[in-house]
């Protein structure tokens, strides 16, 4: 069997420990809370500080960065990009190749579809079918 995790150095020389989560083999470093019944595939990357709920999906690709929170039953599609201290609201959708700026919020329930992009510190809430709901 082969070990469980990997070492990478970041950008700023620090050297990062990932372990493979059990259900899905995404790497989760050192500091992340993602809860065992949460999906995290292969290729995916989450960061120090983030906090995954029950239920939760990550595509393969994505990249959820430091200190984000994402809520149960979330779906994040493949190639995603969730900035630095983002909220990701329960059962909200995050299409493919979609990105989340720093410090943004998306509600529960959410649907973001591909290709979109969240500005840093925006707040955004859709109905069931993606269409933005008035602030």
């Amino acid at each position: 069997m082969g070990k469980n995790y990997v070492d990478i150095e970041n950008d700023r020389g620090e050297t990062l420990r990932y372990r493979k989560h059990a259900n899905g083999r995404g790497l989760i470093a050192n500091g992340a809370k993602v809860h065992p019944s949460a999906i995290i595939e292969a290729g995916a990357y989450i960061e120090p500080g983030v906090q995954i709920a029950a239920g939760a999906y990550v595509g393969s690709g994505a990249w959820i960065e430091s200190d984000v929170v994402i809520g149960p039953q979330v779906r994040i599609a493949p190639h995603a990009h969730i900035g630095p201290k983002a909220q990701v609201g329960a059962g909200a959708t995050i299409g493919v190749r979609t990105q989340v700026g720093t410090g943004a919020r998306v509600a529960g329930g959410s649907l973001i579809g591909d290709d979109q992009t969240i500005h840093d510190g925006e707040r955004v809430a859709t109905d069931r079918r993606g269409f933005r709901l008035a602030a």
